[in-house]
């Protein structure tokens, strides 16, 4: 796990660098719940898996700053994500890694606005970034579109945000087919974890073969960590977890758990990870940080 532990430990100081440092005396509380939230931190999993895809496919050492932008971004747009998902009208949480969260802090209008600050800021970032590469290498400029098209995607209706709203359907209906949870998991938790590998791909000068592996990893690696997350919820602490357990039976939702039951729902996750490791192996480039990646998501306990 040392590439991991070494990457992760550099990368809260330079993804916080991205982050806006300007502000008016009029929206200061904004800014400091936008910067509160993003530097709880967490295990860093988007970027890093953003970062792993890029040297599977050999990304070039010139090419790396654009990741870098592109990590900050995805890590934005997943910490908007968890200040709103906590909001009273959401999962009403009050902790989250161990901390209160944005809207005990800084009152829920702040925190609805540092979460729409961080999802913008994000795009502003990707803007600037192509139109600062623009003319001067065409190449580059259309792998950043392409790269801001697709997390666009996955950010929006299509992606998280519609897996988060069907989320919210099911609080208060039935639930008669696994189809209908699968399709919340790929989205509310999948979308962000595949399209970070995805982006490394296309930043990396990935071929369409595997781009389209990528996805599939993707898909593996974000089903398990949603598998898990169930599991957490059900058994792991309060200490542990960083937040109360009983979230999802709280708030009425269904998972993965409740369908197939935890003996299964252990073996899935062996499973896609297995399936991630060997795709991951398959690949010509540097796969040591995925596949230390994949090795530590397998060790999350519950």
């Amino acid at each position: 796990m040392n590439n991991i532990k070494m990457f992760r430990d550099s990368i809260d100081e330079k993804l916080k660098r991205y982050l806006p440092t300007v502000a008016s005396k009029h929206h200061e509380e904004v800014l400091e719940a936008m910067k509160y939230s993003f530097a709880i931190g967490g295990k860093r999993i988007r970027p890093l898996l953003m970062y792993g895809a890029f040297k599977m496919v050999d990304g070039s050492y010139e090419e790396y700053h654009c990741v870098e932008v592109f990590m900050a971004c995805i890590e934005m747009i997943h910490t908007y994500s968890l200040i709103h998902d906590d909001l009273p009208a959401m999962d009403n949480d009050d902790l989250r890694r161990g901390k209160p969260t944005c809207h005990k802090v800084y009152g829920e209008a702040n925190a609805v606005l540092a979460g729409d600050g961080l999802l913008n800021y994000a795009y502003e970032l990707a803007l600037k970034e192509t139109i600062n590469v623009g003319t001067k290498d065409i190449d580059r400029s259309k792998k950043l579109l392409e790269a801001m098209s697709i997390m666009a995607s996955h950010a929006g209706i299509y992606g998280m945000i519609g897996g988060q709203a069907a989320d919210i359907k099911f609080e208060n209906k039935e639930m008669t087919t696994k189809n209908e949870l699968d399709y919340i998991h790929k989205n509310k938790t999948g979308a962000l974890i595949r399209v970070s590998l995805i982006i490394g791909g296309i930043l990396g000068g990935g071929s369409v073969k595997q781009i389209e592996q990528l996805k599939v990893i993707g898909n593996n690696i974000g089903l398990s960590f949603q598998i898990q997350d169930d599991l957490l919820d059900k058994y792991s602490t309060k200490e542990v977890l960083g937040k109360p357990i009983g979230s999802d039976e709280k708030n009425n939702k269904k998972t993965y758990v409740s369908f197939v039951g935890v003996e299964q729902s252990k073996e899935d996750v062996k499973r896609l990870l297995n399936e991630s490791r060997l795709q991951v192996e398959g690949f010509n480039g540097d796969s040591t940080l995925m596949l230390e990646l994949i090795d530590f998501l397998e060790t999350r306990k519950y």
